[in-house]
């Protein structure tokens, strides 16, 4: 069994920071990758920042470049990844989701595993 549950969000103003923490416990996690999606009201869920399974290889999601950093920790049993956002604006408000794959792709489908979501809200 695979799990992942997001901590970490929040109501933070304009230009504030926020990290998150994703703690995902289950086989063979060391080996997969790690992605971060968002979704907001009444919109499709998008990808934001991807990491493969050593951390050699990050993605960012054009609107989070230079603002957002993903990492993570492989320990024995757990994996814990992170996305510290600086810089947050109104428009990054949404439910973050943590997911696990194969691969890191953009396509919110060819993810095996997801969390249960955190609200982040960037109030102006």
């Amino acid at each position: 069994q695979v799990q992942l549950v997001e901590s970490g969000g929040g109501l933070v103003q304009a230009g504030g920071s926020l990290r998150l923490s994703c703690a995902a416990s289950g086989r063979t996690l060391g080996s997969y990758a790690m992605a971060w999606f968002r979704q907001a009201p009444g919109k499709e869920r998008e990808f934001v920042a991807g990491i493969t399974y050593r951390g050699e290889i990050l993605y960012y999601a054009d609107s989070v470049k230079g603002r957002f950093t993903i990492s993570r920790d492989n320990a024995r049993d757990t994996v814990t990844v992170y996305l510290q956002m600086n810089s947050l604006k109104p428009e990054d408000t949404a439910v973050y989701y943590c997911a696990s794959g194969p691969r890191v792709v953009t396509s919110r489908e060819r993810y095996d595993y997801w969390g249960q979501g955190t609200q982040v809200t960037v109030s102006s």
